[in-house]
Parts: C-alpha cells; sequence; structure tokens
C-alpha cells in the first residue's frame, strides 16, 4: 500500500474504535532512540525514514513532528503523502500537546499504544487533555491491526560482554543498584531501557541493528532478579551465568502481567520518562512511585578504568580503519565510486580489525549537497557518484568489544570555494576550542555549548542540532544523561563527570551547496584542583586527522593553529606504527598499501 493508502486503512480503524486522533511515536515498547523493524509504525504510516519523530493522524488531517536534523529529509519525504510536516522548535509551529489541545474538542478520544508513550509522556497528555474533556485510549496498536506484512519482534541471540572488557561484574553491578534501592528504601526496581538492562548484566545482542542490545525488562527486589526476556535467546551456558548470579529469566511479555501484582503498599523506583505508559498505569492505586533516573543510567555513563584503557584502544584501531578510508576516497574520487559503495568499502576497513561487531549507527555519508543533510542515509534512489571536486561528509562508527566509536570526517576530494573553505574553517575552529574546554566540577553542556557555536554566531550562523552527546560502551551510540546543547528545555543540564565520554560535533549545513562536520569522542578527565575546586578537561579519544585540504590557516588565532598541531602529532604517534608495522599489536591486519597511507598521513598531518 501506499502512504495515502495506509492512512486510509488507519483511519478506518480509528472509526471502528471511536478514536478521533491517533499518536504514532518513533518509540519501541523500552523508549529506544532507534527501534527494530517490528517498531517501525511511524515510518509505515508516513513513509518518513529518519529515527526521530512523531506522527498524529485525523479523519481529515495527518502531521509530522521532527526535529532540525531531518527538515530536509523529511520534506522530500513526504512530498505528495497527504503528512503535513510540523518543523519542531520553530518560530509559531505548535507542539504537539499543543496542536492536540487546540485541534482536539470536548468528548473526542486520542489513541495510542501505550506501550511506545514513555509514562511521563503519557500522564501529561492524559491530565492536559482531561482538562478540556478529551479522553486517551492507550489500548490499541493500530498500525498493528492494518500492517499487513509486519516484520517478526526480532529475538537474535544473547551474548555476554567479558569483564576483561568492561571491568566489573554483573553481581557487583547488581549490589550497586541494590546499595541506591536501600537509599531510597525502594522495595521493587522497575528498569526497561535496552542499554540500562545490557549494562547491568553484562549482556549484548542484536535485537536493533547498531545497538547491541536484547529486548528485555527487568524487575528488581532486594532479594531477587527478574529478567523477562525471549528465553529461546539465551543459551544454557548464559542462563547458568545468569543464574549464578541470581537472575531469574521470565519470558518477554509476562512482564504485563507481572507488574499490576505488585503490592499496593510497595515503594515502586520507576523512572517515568523511561518506562512505558502501559506498565507504569499497570501498578496498583497505592503504589508508592519513587519518580527518580534509573541508578544505572550514571554508573553506565562515568566509564571506569578498565573501559577507559579497551576505549582508548578501540579508537586507535578504528582511527586506522578511517584513516585508511579516507586516503581510498581520495584516491578514488571519480573513478566509478558513489556514496553507496563508499559506505561498504569503509565496512571492509573496519572488517580487518579483530572482533569488530558492526557499525555503531547507518553510516553517513553525504557527498556535495547531500551533506547539507544533516542525518542523510544514502539508498539505491538517492546515491550519487563521488568526483574528484568538492567534498564529503562522512559520520560513521563501530561497534567493538572494546567500546563504540562515533567519528565524523569531511574529506575535500578536490577545488572548493572560498566559501566552502572558510565555513569548513570555522567549524575546524568550533571542534577544536571546545575540545581544549577546561571546565569546574559541576558544569554542564549548557554553559560550554558557546565555545562551539560561537564561529559561527559571530557570522550570523548556526547548526541545528546539538554540539555533543554521551556514548556508551559496546552499546548505544547515543547515550545520556549529558549533552551539549545551550536550549536546557532539550538537554545539556547534566554536569559532566570524570570518565564521561562525549562527542564534539559542530557543523554548518547551506541546503543545495554543501554541508561540513568536524566530530570527535572526548573523555572527561581531572585537571587541576585549587582552592577553588576540581577542575575538568577534555581528552580526545577519536585520532583521524582532519583535512588540512579545506583549512586555511589565516582565519585560525595561533592558539587554534597549535591546538590543531598537538592534535595531529597525537594522531602521527598513535596511527604511524601500525602503518610502518612496528607495532606489536596483531589485532590489526596489514594492508598492502599501508606504505602509501604513511607517507600520505606524514603530509596530512604537517603542521600549519
Amino acid at each position: 500500500m501506499t502512504v495515502p493508502e495506509r492512512l486510509a486503512a488507519l483511519r478506518g480503524k480509528m472509526k471502528e474504535f471511536g478514536i478521533d486522533a491517533y499518536m504514532v511515536p518513533t518509540d519501541d515498547f523500552h523508549n529506544s532512540e532507534y527501534v527494530g523493524e517490528y517498531f517501525k509504525c511511524r515510518k509505515y504510516i508516513t513513509g518518513f525514514t529518519g529515527s526521530a519523530g512523531v506522527a498524529v493522524i485525523m479523519q481529515d488531517q495527518a502531521g509530522l513532528w521532527t526535529d532540525g536534523r531531518y527538515f530536509l529529509q523529511a520534506e522530500k519525504q513526504l512530498e505528495g503523502s497527504g503528512v503535513t510536516l510540523f518543523k519542531m522548535g520553530e518560530p509559531g509551529v505548535l507542539n504537539i500537546n499543543d496542536f492536540l489541545l487546540e485541534t482536539l474538542k470536548k468528548g473526542q478520544k486520542l489513541g495510542f499504544d501505550g506501550r511506545t508513550v514513555n509514562a511521563a509522556s503519557g500522564m501529561t497528555l492524559s491530565r492536559q487533555l482531561g482538562e478540556i474533556g478529551v479522553t486517551i485510549v492507550p489500548d490499541y496498536d493500530l498500525i498493528g491491526m492494518i500492517w499487513e506484512d509486519r516484520p517478526e519482534l526480532s529475538a537474535k541471540p544473547v551474548w555476554t560482554l567479558d569483564t576483561k572488557y568492561c571491568g566489573t561484574a554483573r553481581e557487583e553491578k547488581i549490589a550497586y543498584v541494590r546499595e541506591k534501592m536501600a537509599g531510597e528504601r525502594a522495595d521493587y526496581f522497575l528498569l526497561t531501557s535496552l542499554d540500562d538492562i545490557a549494562w547491568l548484566l553484562n549482556i549484548r545482542g542484536d535485537d536493533i541493528e547498531c545497538n547491541p542490545v536484547v529486548l528485555s525488562y527487568l524487575i528488581m527486589t532486594p532479594e531477587k532478579v527478574c529478567l523477562y526476556v525471549q528465553t529461546k535467546c539465551i543459551s544454557d551456558e548464559i542462563k547458568k551465568q545468569l543464574a549464578d548470579a541470581g537472575v531469574e529469566l521470565h519470558e518477554y511479555m509476562n512482564v504485563y502481567e507481572d507488574v499490576p501484582k505488585i503490592p499496593a503498599e510497595a515503594r515502586v523506583w520507576c523512572d517515568l520518562n523511561a518506562v512505558n505508559y502501559r506498565l507504569a498505569s499497570s501498578l496498583r492505586r497505592g503504589v508508592v512511585i519513587i519518580n527518580r533516573p534509573n541508578p544505572t543510567r550514571l554508573a553506565k555513563a562515568c566509564k571506569n578504568e578498565t573501559e577507559i584503557k579497551n576505549d582508548r584502544q578501540a579508537h586507535i584501531r578504528d582511527g586506522v580503519a578511517v584513516t585508511r578510508f579516507i586516503y581510498w576516497l581520495k584516491q578514488n574520487a571519480g573513478k566509478g565510486i558513489t556514496e553507496c559503495s563508499a559506505a561498504v568499502e569503509l565496512e571492509k576497513f573496519r572488517s580487518m580489525t579483530k572482533d569488530y561487531i558492526g557499525p555503531s549507527f547507518y553510516p553517513i555519508i553525504g557527498y556535495a549537497e547531500h551533506a547539507a543533510i544533516i542525518h542523510y542515509s544514502a539508498t539505491p534512489e538517492t546515491d550519487v557518484p563521488i568526483l574528484p571536486e568538492g567534498s564529503i561528509l562522512c559520520d560513521t562508527g563501530g561497534q567493538y568489544p572494546e567500546g563504540t566509536t562515533d567519528i565524523t570526517r569531511t574529506v575535500v576530494l578536490g577545488k572548493i570555494s572560498d566559501k566552502e573553505k572558510e565555513y569548513f574553517t570555522r567549524a575546524l575552529r568550533s571542534n577544536l576550542n571546545l575540545g581544549n574546554a577546561v571546565i569546574k566540577e559541576g558544569c554542564a553542556g549548557a554553559a560550554i555549548d558557546y565555545l562551539a557555536r560561537e564561529p559561527f554566531w559571530e557570522i550570523g550562523e548556526d547548526f541545528n542540532h546539538g554540539t555533543g552527546h554521551g556514548v556508551g560502551f559496546c552499546l548505544n551510540v547515543h547515550e545520556g544523561p549529558q549533552r551539549i546543547k545551550y536550549t536546557p528545555d532539550r538537554g545539556g543540564e547534566e554536569p559532566f563527570r570524570e570518565g564521561m565520554i562525549t562527542s564534539d560535533e559542530p557543523g554548518i549545513y547551506l541546503e543545495n551547496e554543501f554541508g561540513i562536520r568536524h566530530e570527535n569522542l572526548m573523555l572527561c578527565v581531572k585537571a587541576m584542583k585549587t582552592s577553588c575546586g576540581q577542575f575538568l578537561k577534555f581528552e580526545p579519544l577519536t585520532l583521524v586527522p582532519f583535512d588540512l585540504d579545506g583549512v586555511d590557516p589565516s582565519l585560525m588565532s595561533e592558539k587554534e593553529r597549535k591546538l590543531l598541531n598537538e592534535y595531529h602529532k597525537k594522531v602521527w604517534d598513535a596511527l604511524s606504527p601500525y602503518f610502518a608495522h612496528t607495532t606489536k599489536d596483531t589485532e590489526v591486519a596489514q594492508a598492502d598499501n599501508d606504505a602509501e597511507v604513511l607517507a600520505w598521513l606524514r603530509n596530512a598531518v604537517r603542521a600549519v
């Protein structure tokens, strides 16, 4: 069916159930950023493929709300669909709640699948709409009723992450959470976010592409841990390991039977911003909800010494692969390669690393004007040849047992305009200045975002996305709680702490012209301690040269040039032994042209 045909079928179901408006989020049952094919209901009903957005369908109209990363993409994909784009955060654009409050009338009903809406949002909607006489109906998956060829729920094998990589045994992590529960006098802890469960139990899986997580729920008490999972996915060996740690296995969907059985007098730790509305609203009247961030969240974000040691090594090996790829791009532009074939080639380079798991997100490789689409992902329909002119933006990452990588490099392939070189240099200045920040303990991302935006704000330009996000350890490439974003209503309030890994990724995007982004991951480490307190700074984990062919050093301050040269020395010191074959590390396979790459790298990191 086409999107208009799907909308018509959904509207038929809405009439059948007496629903006047139906809301379709991007989320799965776990509030995940990226979801498996089974859960892509919003994509099915609108045709929009971006990773963020919410659709609302009524009998006489349909809308999609998404953020600035996806405006260009959504405009193209929604054309002719009958779905109107609402650009979130833009002047005069109502948010979803205000739209529903303004549009729905007393006696009408808003429907949604309560498993795909987080409890905080569902409760807010219920209260706001209730005040004007609108009822919510969270009981029906209407998309599932019309989606005839819906993919099956993922059921991939579960695997474990050895403590030689993650550093802390699951028993220790369980004990840590129980200690936190005792501090809150919690009788139960209800955990539904997949990356938190994976971190807590040192398990991983492949139920969401690029995110090594397992579809699961977890209920913990002072006496036991109940893991709700598709038990057919767990080997006997792993079942024994979990049992030895006191973990009981239950079938995945049985959580919806067990949560309502929690005693009415219990105190339940339940993060309403993470758990879904169906589960939270099924708790008995009288249950005391301790609505606090999951205790796993901050512990997961602050990497331990073993994780940090491994992560540094993962980034060096990933840097070898990406450096080989940049050299390959420059040598092969104009020789029949395309955006799609370039992504395949990069995957080959990463696969030369032992134990490489796979990409940490779908590669964003946009040539020329495609780079201006912030989260562009090439398809056979949009794929274009890569020519020896202009530039190409490559935002990619890898999953390794030693950690998760995320890197963006904009590569110059031939002649570029003075304007593009200026903007390339401004974006590089942004990256370098943010990475050089020294902050007092307690400082959050909103306070330092200006360091990255100032080179653009001074000329009246800006980029419509956050400057930095947390990154998991062999887990989700986007991880909270820290962010670098100046708008407090959309993140950036959580203070930095030692051990946090955060991206540094300013950019600039000019529609139908070009897009530029430079991204490193950086580790938060201690700096000096004075009478004013403890200070923190950032150590770059990503080690890949910035393309000096796009840089105009005359537009940089002496300090910025010094920062660039110091960074490039680190790149040379870390990567050159792999291309010279002088390292004892055998985890990265040698390539036939490594001598050529080494010579190119020597010039690529030259002092400016």
